[in-house]
């Protein structure tokens, strides 16, 4: 007995090592892969939107730093002549709006005559807008398709049109999300839109892998841009406010109003990032690895809340938001 006791000990000790060893040497191989680059980025293009400022703005002089041939989509002069002015001579400008299919089309045009036959080894759909934003009763239709828009149909209008050129390329095809993509704690469009975005991607890249295109999703936390400056999130909940019914308004009771500005305040100046490079850390990753992920989570909050909480049963994040959002006076 004694002897069998002893060789089971030995045979159990002997598979926990070798099953050490091998989740060791698999990360050790995935680090490996992970750092692995591509070469010879300054003969490779790649179109930006959403670069008048933030997340966008900032990448487009980063992957100018790198030597890439950077086509920056602007939605205004002033952005575009603002960024040509700190940028390399290989960094181009081009005005776009993702809402409109025509302006889409020229901006396609525009770059199928600057890539030639190399093809566009990227497009980074970062464009995107967060209002309006709060509870889904005081949202009227147009209020949702405002966002949508911008932020679902502008990445499937602009990944459509451009696909040819990164198909020609065997490219990538960056798409921002966002972790209310993963957990949806808010009202408005822009939880809706950032899902759609995951879903989308998600059915891209398992279509068209066979092609050799790459598709990744950026999952930022809270940063501070302009998507989530105050002044413009707390005049918009006045104005979503005051479009409500006198009976609805009397059912969240006159106090809810100054609890959203409060908690939006709160989240805002304790959880929202400055640095903005923990995102385009993820980008120029996504662009640059010989073995892009196909995730990338972006700032602490992402991965210490959000994300977790996104494999959570919906009832312990239903908890866990309603302990942090205001209850309506009339609740029962």
């Amino acid at each position: 007995m004694c002897l069998k006791h002893c060789c089971t000990t030995v045979t159990d000790n002997a598979c926990l090592y070798i099953t050490a060893t091998a989740v060791v040497l698999c990360m050790l191989v995935w680090l490996y892969l992970d750092s692995l680059e591509i070469e010879n980025f300054n003969d490779k293009y790649v179109f930006v939107t959403g670069c008048d400022s933030g997340f966008g703005n900032l990448l487009c002089k980063r992957l100018d730093r790198k030597g890439f041939r950077v086509l920056a989509g602007c939605l205004t002069e002033k952005g575009a002549d603002d960024l040509k002015r700190v940028a390399g001579p290989y960094l181009k400008t081009v005005l776009l709006d993702v809402t409109s299919q025509d302006s889409i089309q020229k901006a396609m045009e525009w770059t199928k005559k600057e890539v030639g036959e190399r093809g566009l080894w990227g497009i980074v759909n970062n464009a995107g807008r967060s209002l309006p934003m709060g509870p889904s009763e005081w949202m009227k239709v147009e209020d949702f398709h405002s966002t949508l828009k911008v932020n679902m149909n502008g990445v499937i209008a602009m990944t459509m049109t451009f696909l040819p050129l990164i198909k020609q390329a065997r490219g990538r095809i960056v798409n921002v999300a966002s972790v209310l993509g993963r957990v949806a704690a808010n009202g408005g469009g822009y939880c809706i839109s950032k899902f759609a975005v995951e879903s989308f991607s998600d059915c891209l890249r398992r279509d068209i892998s066979y092609f050799g295109i790459k598709v990744c999703i950026i999952e930022p936390g809270f940063f501070k841009t302009a998507v989530t400056s105050l002044e413009p999130l707390e005049r918009e909940l006045h104005r979503l406010w005051n479009q409500l019914t006198p009976e609805v308004q009397a059912s969240y009771g006159d106090k809810y109003l100054d609890k959203c500005k409060q908690n939006a305040r709160l989240i805002m100046n304790a959880v929202c990032d400055s640095d903005l490079a923990k995102v385009t850390n993820c980008m120029e990753h996504a662009l640059t690895s010989a073995y892009p992920r196909t995730r990338y989570s972006a700032g602490w909050d992402a991965k210490l809340i959000w994300i977790p909480l996104s494999y959570m049963p919906s009832w312990v994040v239903d908890v866990g938001l309603k302990l942090v959002l205001p209850r309506p006076l009339k609740s029962v």
